[in-house]
């Protein structure tokens, strides 16, 4: 079932924008959608987004309904940072998965949210990723933010698309990195000879680009931080595989042989921070690195006598 919208411009301005101001419920990413497709008609014609509204002039386009949620709850523990009406921040174990996906459809981080919210989450994103903004992968670990609501999915994607949405990582790389700080800028895209791979190439690709700071040196690692100004699939890990410093611990894009027996990457989503919905305050949430993670940091300092 779709809605209706109808409008009538009581002012001079920029159609996307009138239309994400006075619509509830409508991101601006969605919107540009309906302005590629052409659905959007103002005065009976489809527009741009950009169209100079005047007063006066109707717009009309239709707004589907939130599918309803389709995955089951399961009881199981969660690490929640923070939680209110709106939405909720958790700290994600390695291992698990962030929603359903076909031969995977239990033991999600989706079907525990369901269980611990009754049920209470955004449906925008479909029936099995109810509440889902943003994902990080199933062996790494730390922050990321879960909508109740649908208002606050759309402004919490809205923040996605514009960068606005700040998400900070620390990982633990192969190689020594002189550098202080750099930025890779290298353009993304599925891996034409492995489907499940992502690699930088400038064939079919996205911008991609990830900020890093190092944080500690250990010889032959080395910490860094890395901040994402875009999100693309699997960015950081195969940024670094890229710059020839892979991810310890990363059985897809790492080296054959590690030095240590983990189950997945030491990447750590630890820092997140976003304009609340409600509030309209910029807010920050921060994690701790997990046991494993700091396990290995300790033997490294201990080995490098620091």
């Amino acid at each position: 079932m779709e809605d209706m919208i109808k409008l009538t411009a009581t002012e001079s301005a920029r159609c996307d924008k009138y239309i994400a101001e006075n619509v509830e419920g409508v991101s601006r990413s969605y919107l540009k959608k309906l302005f590629d497709e052409g659905k959007i008609l103002v005065n009976g014609s489809a527009k741009s987004a950009s169209y100079k509204l005047k007063a006066g002039d109707e717009i009309e386009f239709n707004l589907p309904e939130a599918e309803e949620i389709d995955a089951l709850p399961e009881d199981i523990a969660l690490d929640i940072v923070y939680e209110d009406e709106h939405l909720l921040v958790i700290n994600k174990p390695r291992g698990m998965v962030v929603h359903p996906a076909p031969g995977n459809s239990s033991g999600t981080l989706v079907n525990a949210v369901l269980f611990h919210s009754r049920g209470n989450l955004s449906g925008i994103n479909g029936k099995m990723r109810p509440g889902i903004v943003h994902r990080i992968d199933k062996d790494t670990t730390g922050l990321l933010v879960v909508a109740k609501t649908n208002d606050a999915h759309q402004f919490l994607s809205d923040q996605l698309g514009d960068r606005s949405l700040s998400r900070e990582y620390y990982a633990l790389v192969h190689g020594n990195i002189k550098e202080d700080s750099g930025t890779i800028d290298a353009p993304i895209a599925r891996s034409e000879n492995d489907r499940k791979k992502m690699t930088v190439t400038y064939k079919n690709s996205r911008e991609a680009v990830t900020d890093f700071f190092v944080q500690e040196r250990f010889g032959n690692y080395t910490l860094v931080r890395c901040k994402l100004r875009t999100g693309r699939t699997h960015q950081i890990r195969v940024h670094m595989k890229h710059i020839g410093r892979p991810i310890v611990g990363d059985k897809t894009y790492g080296v054959k042989k590690e030095e240590f027996n983990l189950i997945g990457q030491l990447l750590h989503a630890g820092k997140i921070g976003f304009i609340h919905p409600a509030t309209k305050e910029k807010v920050y949430y921060t994690a701790p690195l997990p046991e494993d993670f700091e396990k290995v940091l300790a033997l490294l300092r201990n080995r490098s006598g620091k």
